[in-house]
């Protein structure tokens, strides 16, 4: 599994280990990635992801897995949120 968030992109970066005596050896800073189920209105059942914890925060500001997917752009999404976004979306505005 890719050690990479589903909305907000974040990745593994890489940098150095630096010691008292200026040794440098590289290292990998992971993200902080969470597996986490959201509930969707539209649907009715839980969507589970992967995500890191900047991503889930901004999820919860918008009001939910509905409400930030119906904001964003399609562009910045991965192709399985994307497609979960355009399910979202018709079936609310089938409702109204």
């Amino acid at each position: 599994m890719a050690r990479r968030c589903a909305i907000s992109k974040k990745g593994v970066l890489s940098g150095n280990n630096v010691s008292h005596a200026n040794n440098k050896s590289r290292r990998r800073f992971l993200p902080n990635l969470q597996n986490v189920s959201f509930m969707s209105e539209a649907l009715g059942r839980a969507i589970s992801m992967r995500l890191s914890t900047n991503a889930i925060r901004t999820i919860e500001f918008h009001g939910g897995l509905d409400a930030y997917l119906q904001k964003v752009s399609s562009v910045n999404l991965d192709p399985k949120i994307a497609k979960l976004k355009k399910v979202i979306i018709k079936i609310a505005e089938a409702r109204q």
